[in-house]
C-alpha cells in the first residue's frame, strides 16, 4: 500500500566557486568604463590592455557572489580590439554584455584567467516606464592647463550629480571629453570618477576629441556606421575618430553625430550625410521610443563665442528644417562652455511667437524643438555671453530677441557664471522635465576661476549653492488633431507554481495481492490524483516526479523496484504532458519506481492554468515474500526554473 508524503522543491541555479584569480598578470589592465548597449538589456565596456591577449568580460548577479569570488555560473563575453595608436600604447579591447535581466545588481570584471581586475558593480533597473538621464558639457579635461584641477572639478560633477540622482539610468556626453586627443594622462583623468564603472557613459565625439584615435579605443559605441561619410577626412582609417550611432533606452530613441564633420570639403559625406542617417534611424526605428533625442557637439543655438560661427549657421537652417520634419523633440549640444535652452524651434524659425522668456512649460505643436547647449561640468573652460547683431531673427541670423534684447532671438534661457552645471532629464510618458543644475560654486574645485582663466564669478553659496537649479523647463508632446488615450500596464503579478495531492489525501490501498501460481503477487490501483497550478508570468518549465522505499510490514521488507506505474494527464491544463511509463522490476530486471520517476512535466512557454496529474500503479512481487500487510511512501518532488 502507498502514501503520498512530502514536497521537495528545487531550483537549479549552479554552484561552486572560480579559482582565485592568479596573482601573476602578464597584463595590464586599465581605462575600464561602462557603456551603452543597443538598448536596456546590454552594456559595453572598454578598457586597455598592456599585452596582446585573449581577454574577457566575466559578469555574475552580485549575490552570486562568494567572500568577492565569482561562482562558476558566472557568463563570460569575449572582448574585441586592436593595437592602440603609437603614442597610446598597448593595446584596446571591448565586451558587449547582452542578456541582462531588470532589476538585478551584476558584478563585472575584465582580463582572463591569468589575471583579473577587481569586481566592479551596476544595477539594471525596471526597462518599463519613467526614468532620469543626466547629460555633461564639455569636461575638456586638461584646457585650464592644471590637469589635477581640471579632474578635481570632473570628480565633484559627477559626485554631486549622481548623490543627487543616484537612481538615474544613463550618462550622456556632449562632447570633448579631454582637451587634447591622443593625451593619455588626460584620458586618466577624465576616466577618474569611479561611477564611470557603474553608470553606462554614451560617449559624443568633440572637436578636442576627433584628432586621434584615443576616443574610439576608450568609448566604444553601439550600432555605430563607421562609415568614411562619417569621419571629416572621409575615412574611418585614418588618425581622427568619428562615426554616427544610435540605440534605444526604454522610451528615448537616441541618435549620436559626429558634428565635426560638417563639409564635404573636408573630405566626409557632411551634414548632408549626418541627415540622411538621422533619417534612416527614425524611419526605422522611430516607432520602437515615444521620444527622439540628438545629442552632437557643436550647438547650433548658443549663446557665447561659437554662436556666430559659420558652421553652425548653415545648421541653423539645414539641421533644424530636417529634425522639425522628423519630429525630434530634443536636441543636446556641447561646444559653447555655457547654458542655453532655445525657444521651441520649428524649421530654422521660433514656432510661437508668443512663447515667453524662460518659460516652465512649453507645447511643441508639430515640428517643434527643444534645444540645449550645456555648460561647462569640469570648471575648466568657460565661455562668456555674447552680443547679438542685426543679422536677423530667424534662420542663420543672430538677431536680438524682440522679447528681450540682450538675447539672441533663438533662446529663451542663457546663462553664465563660471560655475559648474550639468542638465537633468526627466523622461515620463506624457513629459520630459529639463533642469540645468549647479554642481559648484565660485569656490574651488573651479579651476578656470582658481586660475584667473576668467575675471569674476556670480555666484553666493547663500543663493545658489550646489545643487540648486539654474533652469527648469517641461516639455509636453503634440497630440495632433485626435485624442491621444494613454494607459499604464504595471508589472504582472509573477504569478506562482504549486501542487497539491486532490481532495483527500487518503491510503492508496492496493488491496489484497493476486497470487499467479506461486511465481508472483499482482495487485494494482491508481494514485491519489495530483493538482499542478502554474500561473507565473515566465512561463518556465516545471516537472514533477515520484520515488518509494522499500515496502515494510515490521522487520519483513520487499523492495519498491516492484512497483511500477503509467502516468496519465487527468485534466489538461498548464501544458502538462505525461512522463513515460515505468515497469515492474519484476518484470524487466529494473529498478521500478524505487528510483525518482516522471510523473509530469511541461515545456518552457507553457500556458498558464492548473492540471490534474494521475498515475495507474502495477506491483508485482515475487512469490517468495512472505505473507504481510506491506506499506511504504511515495514521496512527491517538483522542480521549476
Amino acid at each position: 500500500m502507498v502514501a503520498a508524503a512530502f514536497l521537495g522543491l528545487a531550483v537549479a541555479l549552479g554552484s561552486g566557486l572560480t579559482a582565485p584569480a592568479l596573482a601573476a598578470d602578464p597584463a595590464t589592465l586599465s581605462g575600464v568604463i561602462l557603456g551603452v548597449g543597443s538598448n536596456e538589456t546590454q552594456r559595453i565596456v572598454t578598457w586597455y590592455s598592456s599585452a596582446d591577449t585573449a581577454q574577457q568580460v566575466q559578469l555574475a548577479p552580485t549575490g552570486a557572489l562568494v567572500n568577492g569570488e565569482f561562482p562558476a555560473s558566472a557568463v563570460t563575453f569575449a572582448a574585441s580590439g586592436a593595437a592602440n595608436i603609437a603614442t597610446s600604447g598597448g593595446y584596446n579591447r571591448h565586451a558587449t554584455i547582452t542578456g541582462l535581466k531588470e532589476n538585478t545588481a551584476y558584478s563585472y570584471r575584465v582580463g582572463s584567467t591569468d589575471g583579473w581586475t577587481s569586481a566592479y558593480a551596476f544595477t539594471t533597473q525596471s526597462f518599463e516606464g519613467d526614468y532620469d538621464f543626466l547629460f555633461y558639457g564639455d569636461p575638456q579635461i586638461g584646457s585650464s592647463g592644471n590637469l589635477a584641477k581640471d579632474q578635481a572639478g570632473w570628480v565633484d560633477t559627477v559626485n554631486v550629480s549622481l548623490a543627487a540622482n543616484p537612481n538615474a539610468e544613463i550618462l550622456v556626453s556632449g562632447g570633448d571629453q579631454v582637451e587634447t586627443a591622443n593625451t593619455e594622462a588626460q584620458w586618466d583623468s577624465f576616466l577618474a570618477p569611479t561611477q564611470l564603472k557603474s553608470y553606462p557613459w554614451a560617449a559624443t565625439i568633440g572637436n578636442h576629441d576627433v584628432g586621434g584615435k584615443a576616443y574610439e579605443q576608450h568609448l566604444y559605441t553601439p550600432n555605430t556606421d563607421r562609415s568614411g561619410a562619417y569621419y571629416s577626412s572621409g575615412t574611418a582609417t585614418g588618425a581622427q575618430s568619428g562615426g554616427d550611432y544610435w540605440y534605444i533606452y526604454k522610451d528615448v530613441l537616441f541618435i549620436d553625430l559626429n558634428s565635426n564633420s560638417y563639409a564635404t570639403s573636408q573630405g566626409g559625406g557632411g551634414d548632408a550625410a549626418h541627415l540622411s542617417y538621422v533619417t534612416d534611424v527614425i524611419n526605422q526605428h522611430g516607432g520602437e521610443a515615444k521620444w527622439k533625442v540628438l545629442v552632437y557637439h557643436h550647438a547650433i543655438y548658443s549663446p557665447a563665442d561659437h554662436a556666430k560661427d559659420a558652421d553652425n549657421k548653415v545648421r541653423r537652417v539645414d539641421f533644424s528644417s530636417k529634425f522639425s520634419d522628423l519630429g525630434v523633440d530634443l536636441v543636446l549640444q556641447g561646444h559653447d562652455h555655457s547654458y542655453s535652452r532655445s525657444y521651441l524651434i520649428k524649421n530654422g524659425a521660433k514656432a510661437n511667437a508668443d512663447e515667453q522668456p524662460g518659460a516652465a512649460d512649453v507645447y511643441p505643436g508639430p515640428g517643434g524643438v527643444l534645444y540645449v547647449t550645456a555648460n561647462s561640468s569640469s570648471g575648466s573652460k568657460y565661455y562668456d555671453i555674447t552680443s547679438p547683431d542685426t543679422t536677423g531673427t530667424s534662420g542663420a541670423g543672430n538677431g536680438a530677441d524682440p522679447l528681450d534684447a540682450g538675447k539672441y532671438w533663438y533662446n529663451s534661457v542663457q546663462n553664465q557664471e563660471h560655475v559648474r552645471s550639468y542638465v537633468k532629464v526627466a523622461v515620463r510618458s506624457d513629459k520630459l522635465v529639463v533642469e540645468n543644475l549647479r554642481s559648484g560654486t565660485c569656490a574651488a574645485p573651479n579651476a578656470a576661476v582658481e586660475l584667473g582663466k576668467v575675471s569674476w564669478c556670480n555666484n553666493t553659496d547663500a543663493a545658489q549653492p550646489v545643487g540648486s537649479v539654474v533652469d527648469k523647463v517641461t516639455v509636453h508632446p503634440f497630440h495632433g488633431d485626435g485624442q491621444d488615450i494613454q494607459v499604464n500596464v504595471p508589472n504582472a503579478a509573477p504569478g506562482e507554481f504549486g501542487w497539491t495531492i486532490d481532495g483527500y489525501n487518503g491510503l492508496v490501498d492496493l488491496g489484497t495481492a493476486i497470487d499467479h501460481n506461486g511465481d508472483y503477487f499482482e495487485a494494482t490501483g491508481s494514485i491519489n490524483p495530483i493538482v499542478v497550478s502554474d500561473s507565473r508570468r515566465s512561463l518556465a518549465p516545471w516537472s514533477i516526479s515520484a520515488g518509494v522505499g522499500d515496502f515494510k510490514d515490521a522487520g519483513k521488507t520487499f523492495s519498491g523496484a516492484y512497483l511500477g506505474w503509467t502516468p496519465k494527464v487527468v485534466t489538461a491544463g498548464a501544458g502538462a504532458k505525461a512522463s513515460a511509463a515505468v515497469g515492474s522490476a519484476y518484470d524487466d530486471g529494473g529498478q521500478g519506481l524505487s528510483v525518482s520517476r516522471g510523473l509530469g512535466w511541461a515545456d518552457q512557454g507553457h500556458a498558464r492554468g492548473t492540471a490534474k496529474l494521475g498515475a495507474d500503479l502495477d506491483l508485482k512481487i515475487p512469490g517468495t515474500v512472505d505473507k504481510g500487510s506491506y506499506r511504504t511512501t511515495l514521496t512527491i518532488t517538483a522542480l521549476s526554473s
